[in-house]
């Protein structure tokens, strides 16, 4: 997975994956805004894989402790899971107590069934420069699978540095997933694909966003679609 550029479709209600069907390439299962989200992926009879994220409460998400990793121990179980996210922090000891025991462990439980590791990083603030943003995604890279990276923009230079860092890591040979939250950024959720981001992001309800800026699923599929075609004939 993520050989080539995945649109996933973001939901919490699985229930919800026909109607991305013609759009998405993968659904994104958030089970920390899920109701019952063990019981909805046993029922899972979807045709499109699932990455499943358990965000931490601490990374911006609404999973307040520890069990979300037997949760998402128990999901990579599925037949239907084909990538799990992990927050880099947590891998890296840069997170609570205790999370990079269970996170190391999580990903390897991954990686001996056969599912992608997204290693992830959110800055809710701000962008840093380039040459940090390379750091960031060199880092989330090298533990896991792919590097999602997604920061704030306060300013049109922002989204230049993350396009900027996507270009530079991927020409250093990182499969990454990058995106700036936030209206002045939220083009770059379109634009990365063209300079190697694997992963986009939009959810199947534009109600339900589950971050800032993002598009509507067929609004991002047209428009990558259109960017990488127009790319292709230029």
């Amino acid at each position: 997975m993520f050989e080539e550029f995945v649109l996933t479709a973001s939901t919490a209600d699985l229930s919800e994956e026909p109607r991305a069907r013609e759009h998405a390439d993968a659904v994104e299962f958030r089970m920390d805004l899920a109701s019952d989200p063990l019981t909805q992926l046993d029922g899972y009879e979807g045709a499109l894989p699932l990455l499943v994220t358990n965000r931490a409460s601490w990374e911006g998400g609404e999973a307040e402790d520890l069990g979300r990793y037997d949760a998402l121990s128990t999901a990579i179980g599925h037949d239907a899971v084909a990538a799990v996210d992990v927050e880099l922090a947590a891998l890296r000891g840069n997170a609570p107590e205790g999370e990079r025991s269970h996170a190391t462990a999580l990903r390897d439980t991954a990686r001996e069934e056969g599912v992608s590791v997204v290693v992830s990083v959110h800055d809710f603030t701000s962008t840093p420069e380039p040459a940090a943003l390379v750091d960031l995604l060199t880092d989330a890279a090298g533990e896991g699978d792919v590097g999602k990276l997604a920061t704030t923009a306060a300013a049109p230079e922002d989204a230049l540095a993350m396009i900027e860092a996507t270009h530079e890591a991927t020409a250093a040979g990182h499969r990454v997933a990058t995106m700036c939250m936030g209206e002045p950024g939220r083009h770059t959720r379109a634009v990365t694909p063209i300079y190697g981001s694997k992963i986009g992001y939009a959810p199947v309800d534009p109600a339900n966003a589950t971050a800032p800026g993002q598009y509507p699923l067929a609004t991002l599929r047209r428009l990558v679609d259109g960017l990488r075609e127009g790319e292709t004939d230029g």
